[in-house]
């Protein structure tokens, strides 16, 4: 049995799933990609129906920090190559890095972002890494990036079904 979270307080869906990357690169395409999928699965699954918003990007900007009001979970999907494979999912802390001042910015500089214009700490918010293999203009997905695609799929079909902080901290790995 899944719990259901309410709406927030601005009638937003309580999870926002937030994929980004170019879909001509190759792996990078990954997070656009799961988006798609899940978008497709929310359709049929009624318990996640309305619960679930989902959000796609070339790259995160400032001006998403506005996307994470009223939420009670986010979720980033991005393709990494450097994580271990089929996907990595990691809890996220507002932080300055070397992003916060261009025009693409990494999720942990959003969360700060989003702390100085809201005077509030963000919603819990996760980063689900996958595994990408390669990431040149033009390339195709590859098998392996296809793979890991497929896993990552069910873990977060599994995080919207159980959408309590606890199961999202447990999940990480």
């Amino acid at each position: 049995m899944s719990l259901i979270v309410s709406e927030g307080p601005t009638g937003k869906p309580a999870i926002l799933v937030f994929g980004y990357g170019n879909p001509s690169r190759g792996d990078d395409a990954l997070g656009p990609l799961l988006i798609e999928r899940l978008e497709h699965w929310l359709v049929a699954d009624l318990q996640s129906a309305g619960r679930v918003e989902c959000l796609t990007d070339f790259q995160l900007q400032i001006e998403h920090a506005l996307d994470l009001l009223g939420r009670k979970r986010v979720l980033f999907v991005d393709a990494h190559l450097d994580c271990p494979a089929p996907w990595q999912l990691s809890v996220l802390q507002p932080a300055v890095d070397a992003s916060y001042s261009t025009h693409a910015i990494s999720p942990a500089s959003l969360l700060r972002v989003y702390q100085q214009i809201h005077a509030a700490d963000p919603p819990p918010s996760f980063l689900l890494g996958i595994r990408g293999e390669r990431f040149e203009l033009g390339e195709p997905l590859t098998e392996a990036a296809e793979a890991h695609l497929a896993s990552a799929l069910e873990c977060v079909k599994s995080l919207c079904l159980t959408p309590t902080a606890d199961y999202w901290r447990a999940s990480c790995r």
